[in-house]
């Protein structure tokens, strides 16, 4: 952010007001000031107390403070006025107003992650992504993959901060503030790089977070994006990534959208379509009166492959035990397990009575 775009606002309003105003960086510098001779100095205890109350107005040494939005969890510029009375404070609130909007007009013409973040969220024109491309001298056509980390239960705003020290070259890779759970990444990768390490990644972000910060955290991997143009949608695999795997693979905190297999197209089925298939492949309410001990019976013979013996010794039944189980489950639904076709379709069939479940509990 360049301190030419805060002084030429600041120089504008000095013809308003005799107070000086001025603005301070994260670490207390003052980088534009309506005195000029104060550019340069340093105020350690105002970073302190801005960081303490990063959404508020404070006052230091008879100087209001307010910091300017920032994505991070803590201030990156604040503004300054002298002054502790009312006439400060409505001095800094209007200057806080102006200032935000230049900040953010700068960034919107000269700030990679603000662009990135525009493309991923479809803010946007396509043909707009080459012209702002090249003002920004930003390689369009580089591997890139979107990493999306959702918080689970407890969000903590310091996230952000963490992951960004994991990823300290702002310049190939993006941290970005999605809302208050999810945070992207948008990585960039060699063009041999494969789905092994970006789990790897994940991993270790996921063990970061949850060591320095004590948060749950389930992680979307999108497929490669090899042009700029595409990370929008390898954003939108990230997000279905999650919500797929919220459905399907409830025991996993990393899913990779390459590796959804039939859930992701059974997620995209309408659920009028799932319930005629169901109605269609079982009699009337048949999967229904299937009680859990028959339902994992079934999920341990897919497990194993549809091999009785295997599958008898892993649930330590006798093999006679299964197959008579076996033959119970062809009786209620009409399917023999033991055949490869029946088999696919009560599988697909388990999988779309999970979608469906899972899709009235988000009604309720």
């Amino acid at each position: 952010m360049s301190s030419r775009i805060f002084q030429s606002v600041i120089v504008q309003m000095k013809e308003a007001t005799d107070r000086v105003i001025g603005v301070i960086d994260a670490d207390g510098n003052v980088v534009s000031c309506s005195e000029t001779a104060m550019i340069g100095e340093k105020w350690p205890e105002a970073v302190i107390r801005l960081n303490s109350a990063p959404d508020s107005m404070v006052v230091v040494e008879k100087k209001t403070l307010k910091p300017l939005i920032s994505w991070s969890a803590y201030f990156d510029y604040a503004v300054f006025v002298e002054g502790d009375d009312e006439a400060a404070k409505s001095i800094c609130i209007m200057a806080y107003v102006a200032l935000n909007g230049a900040k953010t007009y700068y960034e919107e013409k000269h700030d990679k992650g603000t662009f990135v973040k525009n493309i991923i969220t479809d803010n946007i024109l396509p043909g707009d992504i080459y012209i702002r491309a090249k003002e920004l001298h930003f390689a369009t056509d580089l591997p890139r993959a979107v990493l999306l980390i959702r918080q689970v239960g407890r969000a903590d705003v310091a996230a952000v901060d963490v992951l960004q020290g994991m990823f300290p070259d702002k310049q190939q890779d993006f941290v970005l503030n999605i809302n208050e759970t999810d945070i992207a990444v948008v990585k960039q990768i060699t063009a041999n790089t494969d789905t092994s390490e970006l789990v790897k990644l994940a991993q270790n972000i996921e063990e970061t977070l949850k060591t320095e910060l004590f948060i749950k955290t389930v992680i979307g991997i999108s497929t490669v994006a090899g042009h700029l143009r595409e990370l929008a949608d390898a954003y939108k695999e990230a997000q279905t990534a999650i919500e797929v795997g919220k459905v399907f693979d409830t025991e996993k905190s990393i899913i990779t959208y390459e590796n959804l297999g039939i859930g992701r197209l059974i997620y995209q089925l309408p659920t009028t379509l799932c319930e005629i298939f169901l109605s269609e492949v079982f009699k009337k309410n048949s999967i229904d009166s299937l009680d859990q001990e028959t339902l994992f019976t079934i999920n341990k013979f897919f497990e194993n492959n549809l091999n009785v013996s295997e599958t008898s010794r892993k649930l330590f039944v006798h093999r006679n035990t299964l197959v008579y189980r076996l033959e119970k489950i062809k009786k209620l639904t009409g399917l023999d397990l033991r055949e490869f076709d029946h088999a696919i379709i009560f599988k697909v069939a388990l999988m779309v009575k999970k979608y469906l479940a899972s899709r009235e509990n988000r009604l309720v």
